[in-house]
């Protein structure tokens, strides 16, 4: 029973890792319809963020707490300077993003390995993040359960900040219907901006809380970036809700297929799971029931 409740946390902390990488992609990718294969270098934008701040504040607890809004101001003007400059010419031309953005991520990969040198720099942990936590007679490594409540805390954040601010509610009227929104008044280029800088800013948080499991280097978000994208498509399209319980769900399907497989045929039979359920079920977990005959 202990070897159960194991592989649950473990399956647990997997999917809040890929739930705080897979929220920026929900907004970009699910709600923009935007495939940015440069989101993992907002991600080691934002873990190299920590490192900096760690060699600049010293103390490891205060740095971190600095690096989390930091590293969200950070990724967040990144996405916008993607957006404004590449991006914004591109909106009906998806498949030219990916080759573009692609492009900007081999760039900035080089540009870190320019600006930090070694091929990874490790992060101090807090002292109070180096032990572990007992969780129904279970030992847990206090990190992870900080990243499992950071990933709630963000999609908390998140929801709210969609369903009752303004902003919220114009990001989801420019992409319910564009031509409709701008006829009502709304900036739907100022709401394209705003979207890209939560979604990036939101990656750039990912990348502080992967410092805390390990070393940090120039591709380090680039092996998060297909498991995001997965979480993001098997959850609905632009579905929050949707990206929740798909990130757990692979995470536990993970950790379960590696207890009884080895890691390399879990990625295998997760695949093959979610590659049958789309079959089965091609819109995700979530969709957006409409009227519309198009």
């Amino acid at each position: 029973m202990d070897i159960f409740i194991g592989q649950v946390f473990a399956g647990l902390s997997q999917g809040s890792i890929l739930l705080l990488i897979a929220l920026g992609l929900a907004l970009t990718f699910g709600q923009m319809g935007v495939i940015n294969m440069a989101h993992g270098e907002f991600i080691m934008a934002g873990a190299y963020t920590a490192y900096v701040m760690s060699l600049i504040v010293g103390n490891s607890g205060l740095s971190l707490l600095i690096a989390l809004p930091l590293g969200f101001l950070v990724g967040g003007l990144l996405g916008v300077l993607l957006e404004q400059s590449i991006i914004s010419r591109m909106y009906e031309r998806p498949l030219d993003t990916l080759l573009v953005t692609f492009g900007v991520s081999l760039i900035l990969q080089q540009l870190a390995r320019d600006i930090f040198g070694a091929p990874s720099v490790d992060v101090p942990a807090p002292a109070w993040l180096s032990g572990s936590v007992s969780l129904f007679g279970i030992d847990v490594a206090a990190s992870r359960v900080f990243i499992l409540g950071l990933s709630l805390a963000c999609v908390a954040a998140l929801a709210a900040a969609m369903k009752y601010t303004a902003l919220g509610r114009r990001i989801r009227a420019v992409v319910q219907n564009r031509d409709l929104a701008e006829s009502v008044g709304i900036s739907t280029r100022m709401s394209d901006r705003l979207t890209f800088f939560i979604g990036s800013g939101l990656a750039g948080v990912a990348g502080v809380a992967l410092t805390l499991l390990g070393s940090t280097g120039p591709t380090l978000g680039t092996g998060y970036l297909i498991d995001a994208f997965l979480v993001v498509v098997v959850g609905g399209i632009g579905q929050i809700r949707g990206a929740v319980i798909a990130a757990f769900a692979l995470g536990l399907m993970q950790s379960f297929a590696q207890w009884g497989t080895g890691a390399s045929m879990a990625k295998v039979l997760v695949f093959v799971a979610i590659v049958v359920f789309l079959q089965v079920r091609p819109q995700g977990i979530v969709h957006v029931r409409t009227r519309s005959l198009a």
